[in-house]
């Protein structure tokens, strides 16, 4: 199984992502740890691209991302797409905790970068911000991936409530296919 797993921003995304991937025994793939570079800086498209091409080219993997330039690479070769489709209440009181943890905490993630929360509170590019601006576009956006038809191969896993994702990983579990 090759899983991929989306969502807004803040969803949940890389958490519920790292627990398919060790229950399903297959690699697991960040999408920002391979966009990202130092300073918050994006790699160029052609380094993503071929990077995104290299992570996927197994028998089974799950990644977690909404990156439209990749989508091309990801959505053909994934088999199943896990919809983190959260209330907007939901999402951004896991964001605002998130945020503030690896702000205090100064925690290091890919490449050296770490959540600012000066950044977070008091810039034009805060993540919570981002959130709240594009939510509604990207439930609008995942909703139309969905109904287009243009990856009919995939199975679409839709989530609504966080009790769902926990009954979604024991059904993988259980499952002989993973």
């Amino acid at each position: 199984m090759r899983y991929l797993v989306v969502g807004t921003s803040g969803a949940g995304k890389s958490t519920l992502a790292r627990k398919l991937a060790a229950q399903t025994q297959s690699p697991f793939i960040e999408l920002d740890s391979l966009y990202w570079g130092p300073g918050w800086q994006p790699v160029p498209l052609d380094q993503f691209r071929r990077s995104v091409t290299e992570a996927t080219q197994g028998a089974c993997w799950v990644a977690d991302g909404n990156y439209s330039a990749v989508r091309d690479v990801l959505w053909s070769r994934a088999t199943h797409v896990v919809w983190l489709n959260y209330g907007r209440l939901t999402v951004f009181s896991r964001l605002l905790w998130r945020t503030l943890g690896q702000g205090i905490t100064r925690k290091h993630l890919s490449h050296g970068n770490r959540e600012s929360l000066c950044m977070a509170f008091f810039s034009k590019d805060s993540i919570l911000l981002w959130a709240l601006s594009t939510y509604q576009k990207n439930q609008s956006k995942f909703a139309a991936l969905r109904d287009h038809g243009e990856f009919p191969h995939l199975q679409w896993i839709e989530i609504t409530e966080p009790s769902q994702a926990l009954q979604f990983l024991d059904r993988v579990t259980a499952s002989p296919q993973g």
